[in-house]
């Protein structure tokens, strides 16, 4: 189930509208025409939507919670599926935002009820103009100011030369502050980031009282179906341009970044590393290839493996692999101390994991990227970069501002 898509890959053509006075003959539709974006409109806050290459999700209620104790996660989740089975209901799911700090507690629940339809991507009505956002007079605020921030990419290229640290993952936010009195349309913002990328992974989730986490986000962190499990780590990204020679142009240089692919390889190693104990077989490609999304050029990789022992998890390898090199650094520890003294606020649940696992231990988890946290009138939006000894700080500064567009082109705000 690899999750790259190929470069050349036109997007659907759009479907003909049909008059008013001549209904569709719906009886003759292909069974993927309209249902993903039908899940997809029928969201509201409150309510759980997720959606991936392989389906869409929308869920409502809660049947249960995965509760915060001394057990590991994956212990609680296998809990609180297994108490969730009954009579016509033998693979209840769980679904939700685990937070970076998996020591904290995460936002998972069993919903009471799931609606499920195929992908986005396969809905040829995921292609129709999601519309303009409408003017909220938003305020926007970098936390930290950006000279700030490349102050602290250049402390840890600093603090590389001593050793004892390869990597570092440093983010940044961004508050996005709509008008007093006004609070933006989470379900319209939802579809404009869902339709500005239907290939990738996009959700909205609640995550507290009066809290929604929503994103979409171009990496898998890992996928289990069966016997098969999937990883696709991303590390190593560059700007896209509207200009359409100049774009091609930096997705070929990517490919050939001394700096790029070295960051790319210790995700990538870090990944072979961590599934080969779960897994019978593994296949590692020798080079990357490219994703893309609507904002960003990103190297990947796509890591599949057979797995080893049946009762493996899917949140039981994406736990051992969190956090990769591609959100937190090399080594784990010492980034880790590195974040927690140059980042001036709480990651929450961004770079992170949000996903879906069913009682058979099959799901999907994602690294919350791309992504903000919705509070009334409020955006937090996050973005990091990854720096190494040949990071250049105003360079990883204006990376982090080329992720920001993904989410402010859906609020219609600029930085």
């Amino acid at each position: 189930m690899p999750t790259a898509r190929p470069v050349a890959t036109p997007p659907a053509p759009p479907v003909p509208a049909v008059p008013a006075s001549r209904p569709a003959p719906t009886a003759r539709r292909h069974p993927a025409v309209g249902v993903a974006t039908g899940l997809l409109d029928a969201y509201r806050p409150g309510a759980r939507f997720l959606a991936t290459p392989t389906r869409t999700l929308l869920a409502e209620g809660v049947r249960a919670d995965v509760p915060f104790d001394e057990r590991p996660l994956p212990d609680r989740v296998r809990a609180a599926l297994a108490a969730a089975r009954r009579p016509g209901r033998e693979r209840p799911l769980v679904l939700g935002a685990i937070p970076f700090d998996t020591g904290r507690p995460a936002a998972l629940v069993v919903p009471e009820t799931v609606a499920e339809g195929p992908s986005l991507g396969s809905d040829p009505l995921v292609t129709l103009d999601p519309g303009v956002p409408e003017p909220a007079g938003w305020t926007v605020t970098e936390v930290p100011a950006p000279e700030v921030y490349a102050a602290a990419v250049a402390e840890a290229v600093a603090r590389m030369s001593g050793g004892g640290l390869d990597k570092v993952v440093l983010a940044r936010t961004l508050e996005v502050a709509a008008s007093p009195g006004r609070e933006p349309d989470l379900a319209a913002l939802l579809g404009r980031l869902a339709r500005n990328d239907p290939s990738g992974y996009v959700f909205a989730l609640p995550t507290g009282p009066g809290r929604t986490l929503l994103g979409a986000s171009p990496e898998l962190l890992v996928s289990r179906r069966g016997d098969d499990l999937v990883a696709n780590p991303l590390a190593g990204s560059v700007p896209r341009s509207p200009d359409l020679a100049e774009d091609v142009r930096r997705a070929a240089a990517l490919l050939e970044s001394a700096k790029d692919l070295r960051e790319h390889a210790m995700v990538v190693d870090s990944v072979r590393a961590t599934m080969a104990p779960y897994c019978a077989a593994l296949d590692v490609p020798e080079h990357p290839t490219l994703v893309r999304t609507a904002a960003m050029w990103h190297l990947s990789t796509t890591v599949t493996g057979r797995l080893a022992d049946p009762e493996t998890t899917a949140l039981d390898v994406a736990c051992a692999l969190h956090p990769t090199p591609a959100v937190c650094g090399t080594p784990t520890e010492a980034a880790r101390n590195a974040i927690a003294g140059l980042e001036p606020f709480d990651r929450g649940y961004f770079t992170g994991m949000v996903g879906w696992q069913d009682a058979d231990g099959d799901g999907e988890w994602i690294v919350t990227l791309r992504c903000a946290e919705a509070t009334g009138g409020l955006l937090r939006l996050y973005a990091g970069a990854g720096v190494v000894s040949a990071s250049d700080p105003a360079a990883e500064t204006a990376e982090t501002a080329a992720k920001f567009r993904t989410f402010l082109h859906a609020v219609g705000a600029a930085l």
